[in-house]
Order: structure tokens, then C-alpha cells, then sequence
């Protein structure tokens, strides 16, 4: 029996020695802080962290909605006029891009020429830009010939708008057939499967 006494006296002494010396820290600290010159420098607490600014909402007179073709409606153009070209034996590179002119979609297909790929990208860009087909508007080249000199135009049949809600949304652009008139029937062909 004194065996566990001792070992339980042994823990309790422990334990007191334990917490007299935290005492002493804590009174040691506190009469630090006391004996502390009126003019000594105190250290700065932590800044509270700053809180997110509130979102800020316009009112709905100074905002506008705007229709977008999605993603997959892009791929089923696209596909439409790859596949009304490669049909026809024609190799062209089919481009669909949103309303701001940003390409969605771009397909190349086999045996298309190098510079079908830019030129069906201009197209798409050119057609949803004026609204029109740019066979429409190679001929207004003739009143303005510097409409030609806009980057990243061009005024070349084979390029279509698709609306919606009386609105451009896209364009698309077929390049690589030996006309422009055959780039755009496959164009409007990839805008005929988005009415259905």
C-alpha cells in the first residue's frame, strides 16, 4: 500500500510544482506589464482582418440582357457545314464565333488548305460584326472600299449571321471551296440546324 501512496503524493507534488510556476509566470507577466513606464511604447494589437467590400448592384435601367449561342449549339453548326461541304467533296475549315467575335468552334477538316482556318474566322467575325452575309457585304466594298482595312475582317462570301430575338448572336464562317458562294451555302447550311 505505501508503494501507491507514494507514486499518488509524488503526482499531486508534481502537479503543484506545475502550477506554482505557471502562477508565477502569469503574476510575473502582470507585474511587468505594471511596473511598465506610463510613456513606454505598448504593442500594437493585431488589425482586424478587413471585411469584403459589399457587391455593388446597378440598377437594371443602366444594364442590358444579351441572347449567347451555347457551346454545343457551336459544335452542331460547325458540324452541319463540315458535313454539308465534305459532302459536296469539298476540304474547307469551318469557324463559329459569339456575338463579341470570340471564336466558340473551329474545324478544320481533311485536306483543308493552311489559310482556310484564319479566313473562316474572319468570315464568322465579319458576317455577326455587320449582321449580314459578307457576300452582302463584299458588295458594299465598292461605297467603302476602307471597310477592308478593319482588323481581323474579311469581306469575302462565305459567311453567315445567326440571330435570335431580332439580334446577332454569331457567325459563322466556311473557307477553303474554290468559290465563296459554295462557303456559304455550307455556312448556311450550319445556320439552318440551329432553327430547327
Amino acid at each position: 500500500m505505501k508503494p501507491t501512496l507514494r507514486r499518488s503524493r509524488a503526482t499531486v507534488l508534481t502537479g503543484a510544482a506545475t502550477l506554482a510556476a505557471l502562477t508565477a509566470g502569469v503574476v510575473g507577466a502582470v507585474t511587468a506589464t505594471a511596473d511598465a513606464p506610463a510613456n513606454a511604447p505598448v504593442a500594437a494589437a493585431a488589425p482586424a482582418p478587413a471585411a469584403a467590400p459589399a457587391p455593388v448592384s446597378a440598377p437594371a435601367t443602366d444594364t442590358q440582357q444579351t441572347t449567347h449561342l451555347s457551346q454545343a449549339a457551336a459544335l452542331k453548326a460547325a458540324q452541319a457545314a463540315l458535313d454539308a461541304a465534305t459532302k459536296a467533296g469539298q476540304h474547307v475549315s469551318v469557324a463559329v464565333v459569339d456575338r463579341d467575335g470570340n471564336t466558340l468552334v473551329t474545324l478544320r477538316g481533311d485536306g483543308a488548305g493552311p489559310q482556310s482556318y484564319s479566313s473562316a474566322q474572319e468570315k464568322a467575325y465579319t458576317a455577326v460584326s455587320w449582321n449580314a452575309a459578307t457576300s452582302v457585304l463584299s458588295g458594299r466594298l465598292a461605297q467603302t472600299p476602307n471597310l477592308k482595312d478593319i482588323p481581323g475582317t474579311l469581306f469575302l462570301a462565305g459567311g453567315v449571321p445567326v440571330d435570335a430575338k431580332n439580334a446577332p448572336i454569331a457567325g459563322i464562317g466556311v473557307a477553303g471551296a474554290p468559290s465563296g458562294d459554295l462557303d456559304e451555302s455550307f455556312a448556311a447550311a450550319g445556320a439552318a440546324v440551329l432553327t430547327h
